[in-house]
């Protein structure tokens, strides 16, 4: 696990945003099992409450789900492994669309170049 953390957001909120990523990139497959929280804020030289505090807001989302002493694993539901993908697209195409329209571009010329790009890549 490689997380480079930011000063403007807490890191609990960044491990929940890399496991979206993870997940999202199917690198976290559905039913995987996840490092304990313990685990975790060892390997990212986190305080073990803020590991436990992002593992309980993934299970609010319903993103990870635990049975009893098992460990964490990665939901299986299909219908939430869409929405982080969807969320997340959804989050690059609003900062894309902000900094277009900073520089007023049109839509036509930006949806022209995006679809250029995204062919070369």
């Amino acid at each position: 696990m490689d997380i480079k953390f930011n000063n403007r957001d807490p890191v609990y909120v960044q491990v929940i945003q890399y496991f979206k990523e993870q997940i999202a990139k199917g690198i976290f497959e559905p039913g995987q099992e996840i490092p304990s929280r313990r685990e975790l804020a060892n390997r990212l030289k986190i305080n073990p409450n803020t590991a436990q505090r992002a593992y309980k807001e993934m299970e609010e989302q319903r993103l990870i789900f635990t049975e009893g002493n098992l460990p964490s694993r990665i939901t299986k539901d299909e219908l939430v492994l869409k929405t982080v993908r969807e969320e997340l697209i959804l989050d690059a195409v609003s900062v894309f669309i902000h900094s277009v329209k900073s520089i007023n571009v049109p839509l036509e010329e930006a949806l022209d170049l995006v679809e250029k790009e995204y062919k070369k890549e």
